[in-house]
């Protein structure tokens, strides 16, 4: 996947998203990646959590998406957020400075978003007082978390596409760096999705989707995994 050619793409929001050709796989939903995001990531988790500071993971940092907008919304709720990502592929520069989030987001402050791409990967780098950044470069199958979180921004490429990302055995790393009442939000609801994140130790629900999806699922850790 690191050498798959990226192309850019105007979703129906206006927003950009990245297209694979080879995978035929857009990063974001088609009907809208800002919609999307701030449906399926702020709305269903981030607004939902009352943690504060709150210890985010998010799988895939990508284009930096979700990552912007939950910087934009700590600022303005006055949150502190820690914030780790993990992506194994970063994007490259010429990407970046072609996506349009900051045209389409009313009030951003210039720079801050290329501000998110340019902090060093593997260390923490604090953005402004509310928000740190760490960005882990690795394999999610492979690494070893070390730190607990609240929140859980699972936004890796579809079942289909990455399957290996999607099964029991990774939920279940994710289980146990969750602090306890912590939740997982995605956008996919596949049946095989659901049956791996309850066999981990999560209690599942589906909530209405964002436009163009029906639904999306909101998983919360409970104590003990489930005897199958």
């Amino acid at each position: 996947m690191k050498n798959l050619k990226r192309e850019l793409k105007i979703t129906d929001d206006g927003s950009h998203t990245l297209f694979v050709p080879e995978l035929n796989e857009h990063y974001h939903s088609t009907h809208g990646a800002i919609q999307e995001a701030m449906h399926v990531y702020l709305s269903a988790g981030f607004h939902f959590c009352i943690q504060d500071p709150i210890h985010i993971l998010e799988i895939g940092f990508g284009t930096g998406l979700n990552c912007l907008l939950t910087l934009i919304e700590a600022q303005k709720q006055n949150r502190t957020v820690i914030y780790h990502s993990i992506e194994l592929y970063p994007i490259k520069e010429e990407h970046i400075q072609n996506l349009n989030y900051t045209d389409q987001i009313e009030g951003l402050k210039k720079g801050l978003f290329s501000q998110l791409h340019k902090a060093e990967w593997n260390e923490e780098v604090k953005i402004n007082e509310n928000f740190t950044l760490k960005k882990l470069q690795g394999d999610l199958c492979e690494y070893n978390f070390s730190a607990k979180y609240d929140l859980i921004y699972f936004d890796a490429f579809a079942p289909d596409i990455q399957p290996e990302l999607w099964t029991q055995d990774i939920f279940e790393k994710l289980h146990k760096c969750l602090n306890k009442d912590a939740i997982l939000t995605t956008y996919s609801t596949k049946g095989i999705v659901k049956r791996a994140l309850r066999s981990a130790g999560f209690e599942v629900k589906r909530l209405p989707g964002p436009p163009g999806k029906r639904q999306m699922l909101r998983a919360k850790k409970i104590k003990t995994i489930p005897i199958q």
